[in-house]
């Protein structure tokens, strides 16, 4: 709540990192952070195109709690952390957009999750990857019509630079997979506008490639009061994602937004891996007080992580 409450001046990928590493200090959670030239050498094309445009460097943040088996594949939390979005060169809206600061909500209840973890010494390998960016229009920013490369090889179109958070999830579970090996990737990112259309701000949207997963989350999601509601997914959607220039653009039809930002970020999950995506772009703050939060930042996502690693 803390991280996702503090201004984008106070707030951006570099302090995103160093008040995390704080907060986990003394709690045996293993830091790494990568930072822009790392990410270069590694062909994150997809996280840095979104970066390039602020004079904030991006950075990666891994987190690493080892309290299961020796060797046993770990679950994998991805989030986006967008820490400014002002939409890029298609800018968004000027009514409203001081909210953006809270796009790194994903990012900022991975953070929780591990911290919740690691305190109650969860008896399970986990590791959490932050992307963390600010996306802004200046003279270096992205172009709508751009190609990208992301650190999968799969080239993207991007049509539309606020469609940036998918960008960056892009290349953080291909980080995580090609690293960790992981047994589960569930990524939490405030993704798209039309989930609020779909769900308000009552459930998150969940969307995955395995029905057990769906009920192992939607289960956590019942017994932690982070409700979560799933979405379909489906081939036809899929479709309406091919670029004729690249294997994909980063945007869909105004139709079934949500689906079509899942089904993108699905095309960077290797075969085999169990994965989810939640969108809690309607979740992550609230204009309102509730039981377990009062105006502001919710906190969504750590709730329903803490209760999915327990019952895994």
């Amino acid at each position: 709540r803390e991280l996702v409450t503090e201004p984008a001046n106070v707030i951006y990928p570099e302090t995103f990192v160093e008040r995390a590493q704080a907060a986990v200090k003394g709690l045996g959670i293993d830091v790494e952070v990568l930072d822009g030239a790392a990410m270069r050498k590694l062909g994150m094309g997809a996280l840095l195109g979104v970066a390039q445009g602020s004079v904030r460097d991006p950075r990666l943040l891994v987190l690493k709690w080892n309290g299961g088996k020796d060797g046993e594949a770990p679950v994998a939390f991805v989030g986006k952390g967008v820490t400014f979005d002002t939409g890029g060169i298609s800018i968004k809206p000027a009514a409203g957009m001081e909210a953006m600061k809270w796009d790194m909500g994903g990012a900022g209840a991975v953070v929780g999750a591990l911290i919740a973890l690691a305190r109650r010494k969860a008896k399970a390998n986990v590791v959490g990857i932050c992307g963390l960016v600010e996306n802004m229009p200046d003279g270096n920013a992205q172009r709508p019509g751009d190609v990208v490369t992301s650190m999968s090889g799969q080239t993207i179109e991007v049509i539309n630079t606020d469609a940036e958070g998918r960008l960056v999830l892009a290349d953080a579970i291909t980080y995580v997979q090609r690293n960790f090996k992981p047994k589960i990737v569930v990524d939490l990112a405030t993704l798209t506008g039309a989930i609020l259309i779909s769900l308000g701000h009552e459930f998150g949207g969940l969307f995955t490639n395995d029905d057990d997963l769906a009920n192992e989350l939607l289960g956590a999601a019942q017994s932690s009061g982070d409700k979560l509601w799933r979405q379909p997914m489906a081939d036809a959607f899929d479709k309406l994602i091919d670029s004729p220039i690249a294997d994909m653009k980063n945007v869909g039809p105004r139709e079934g937004g949500s689906i079509t930002a899942a089904q993108f970020i699905k095309r960077f999950v290797e075969d085999g891996t169990r994965w989810a995506h939640l969108d809690i772009a309607g979740m992550a703050w609230s204009d309102k007080p509730n039981t377990t939060y009062d105006k502001g930042a919710t906190g969504f996502g750590v709730r329903v992580i803490d209760r999915f690693v327990e019952a895994s």
